[in-house]
């Protein structure tokens, strides 16, 4: 009975062949009728190729490939000659079609999927073309899986070398190109190799390649790459198992220790030997060979030349072996400096190379040097003194020559240079020249002669206006605060026992203040604090001390009065030189208030730590 299926193709070959021989058309399609009368006769009249020499080798439940090798140019002109591919069960000579979830042909590959043990057998491949036909066979293999084990009946061997980068190649590239999309999961024996599995650090996969990175002995074995992939709709799996063996003796890279790409110092007319050392990790005997060579041509072996190199030293030890070649010059002459000498190792897995520069000595330039360096050092030691001990004669002496590369402070928003709190202010103990001090020397001085613009409470702020509202703008317009305090300025020991209602209220003062100041100092870092100490402080008096000023006075010291100046008494004596004292006088020290001139180290420093008065345009 004709099939139907060798119609269409008769037809589709006829249609594809427009200028075929009407006497060739119709003994093609007789030919057709004869082997398609039965489904004995398939194939009887093709020129057969016999069984394909590749077995295919499978296991049940896996999917796998079967090639028809005809598609070649010793079989026919297959670009320019119309053909159609067939595939048959040998064993009932049915055409294999698409069968949902067993069959899929694509191409000149026969795919069968959850294969059985009855599935085993030799499949045809039949080609035809409008002059002739073709077939081939090719068996498949189905074996059950050994008991136990998650390897296949047939494993491919590949080698390892010990100690040395290795790979195994998964034997499925050619399943692998024919899928649509696949997953590849390696194995050795039963255990899954992962990345995440600290026992396989040294593996690693890359495409259908598991690499390692150092072979050891223990990584012989049986390894199984497993392709799980989609073909089609199709989904199925196909495994290969490979038996790793490693090589123990093995020879890695070469390594050049001598020479490393530098110079090499010579006198002219002196004898020199420049050795080129080369160690091989491995074991047996090493097949590296050493030579010399100069920037054009290699260098002679004939001892009686002026530049030769000595035959090849081999020496070992448990690591490897070491190689040697000395390079050697009878007498330095002119023309061998500025040359490069470059050692070559040639070997099995690599060649490397390095070389040396050949150059005159150098003039001892060591004392001249050795002048220089101390000089520079001395100089910088002088300078680093002298800035020390003048520093604020430096910076203020800069400042007033140079004032135009530093920014003008007038646009910048602030109303004041500096907000000043005195003792008064904080509450008792504090006597009449810190006052003084406060309320006319620091005016008279920063504000007369520097031109600066002072904030004193009482002073400069609103008749009515709150003392809170006073203090709280002044400090935020100010771009300094100074803060005049004496070794009682915090301490309960400093108020008397009369006026309760002002000490509160001067409290009051002395507590908002100083929190609005250090709020702004420490923790806004808008405004900076500038200390300045009336008198010497006891460890006694900074326990009283709040924690916010000693954070300050360690962190950014004082400026401190009485280094400049001397605690005195005041005392009047009578012509006998007794010490008296009138009604209602306290005897107490009084502090030498310093002078008004700018030379003295105190305004110096206070000047030091007041802001710039620059020339250079403020820009925010």
């Amino acid at each position: 009975m004709l099939k139907l299926i060798d119609l269409r193709l008769t037809m589709t070959m006829f249609l594809s062949v427009p200028a075929m021989d009407l006497r060739q058309m119709w003994f093609y399609f007789i030919s057709i009728l004869c082997f398609s009368g039965s489904t004995r006769a398939v194939g009887e009249f093709c020129k057969d190729y016999i069984r394909n020499f590749d077995r295919v080798f499978s296991v049940p439940g896996d999917a796998d490939m079967l090639t028809c090798t005809l598609l070649a140019p010793n079989v026919f002109n297959y670009t320019t000659v119309p053909y159609n591919i067939s595939w048959y069960n040998s064993k009932t000579w049915k055409e294999l079609t698409g069968e949902k979830g067993k069959i899929v042909v694509r191409g000149t590959t026969l795919w069968i999927f959850n294969i059985e043990m009855e599935d085993a057998g030799d499949y045809t491949c039949i080609i035809r073309t409008p002059s002739g036909c073709f077939k081939q066979s090719n068996l498949l293999i189905v074996n059950q899986i050994i008991p136990d084990t998650c390897s296949r009946p047939y494993a491919t061997e590949q080698k390892l070398t010990n100690k040395v980068k290795g790979k195994l190649s998964c034997p499925l590239k050619n399943h692998i190109r024919t899928v649509d999309s696949y997953t590849i999961q390696w194995y050795k024996e039963c255990e899954p190799i992962t990345n995440s599995n600290p026992l396989w650090d040294r593996f690693s996969i890359f495409n259908e390649e598991l690499d390692v990175s150092d072979v050891r002995p223990e990584d012989r074995g049986l390894y199984t790459c497993t392709v799980t992939f989609n073909l089609e709709g199709h989904s199925g799996r196909v495994s290969e198992t490979i038996n790793g063996t490693v090589k123990m003796s093995y020879s890695l890279e070469p390594k050049i220790v001598e020479p490393v790409n530098d110079t090499v110092k010579a006198v002219l007319g002196s004898p020199l030997k420049k050795n080129c050392r080369v160690f091989v990790p491995g074991t047996g005997k090493p097949t590296d060979t050493v030579i010399w060579m100069d920037e054009n041509n290699f260098l002679s072996e004939n001892h009686s030349h002026d530049v030769f190199q000595a035959p090849q030293i081999v020496t070992r030890d448990e690591t490897g072996a070491w190689l040697e070649r000395p390079l050697n010059f009878r007498v330095v002459k002119q023309e061998d400096f500025s040359i490069n000498y470059t050692c070559w190792v040639f070997g099995f897995r690599s060649h490397v190379s390095a070389y040396f520069t050949l150059l005159p000595t150098d003039p001892n330039y060591m004392i001249p040097i050795g002048i220089l360096l101390t000089g520079l050092l001395m100089i910088f030691t002088v300078s680093a003194f002298i800035y020390h001990c003048f520093k604020m004669d430096i910076v203020l002496s800069f400042r007033r020559m140079c004032p135009f590369l530093y920014t003008n402070t007038e646009s910048d928003g602030k109303l004041y240079d500096a907000y000043v709190t005195y003792p008064s202010l904080f509450g008792g103990g504090v006597s009449g020249e810190a006052e003084i001090f406060a309320l006319h020397m620091l005016p008279q001085f920063l504000e007369e002669r520097c031109g600066y613009k002072l904030f004193i409470l009482g002073r400069d702020s609103l008749p009515g206006q709150a003392i809170v509202d006073a203090v709280e703008e002044s400090i935020q317009a100010s771009r300094r605060l100074i803060l005049v305090y004496s070794g009682t300025t915090f301490g309960s020991q400093g108020h008397s026992d009369t006026n309760n209602d002002t000490n509160r209220t001067m409290d009051a003062c002395q507590s908002f203040e100083r929190q609005t100041a250090m709020h702004s100092a420490l923790l806004e870092g808008s405004l900076q604090v500038i200390l300045v100490e009336l008198e010497k402080i006891t460890p006694t008096q900074l326990d009283f001390f709040p924690e916010s000023v000693l954070h300050l006075r360690n962190r950014q010291g004082a400026v401190c009065l009485w280094k400049s100046s001397r605690l005195r008494w005041n005392r009047r004596l009578k012509c006998g030189g007794r010490r008296e004292k009138d009604e209602g006088e306290d005897i107490r020290g009084e502090l030498a208030l310093p002078s008004l001139s700018s030379s003295s180290r105190f305004w110096k420093e206070l000047r030091y730590y007041m802001p710039v008065k620059g020339k250079r345009m403020w820009r925010p």
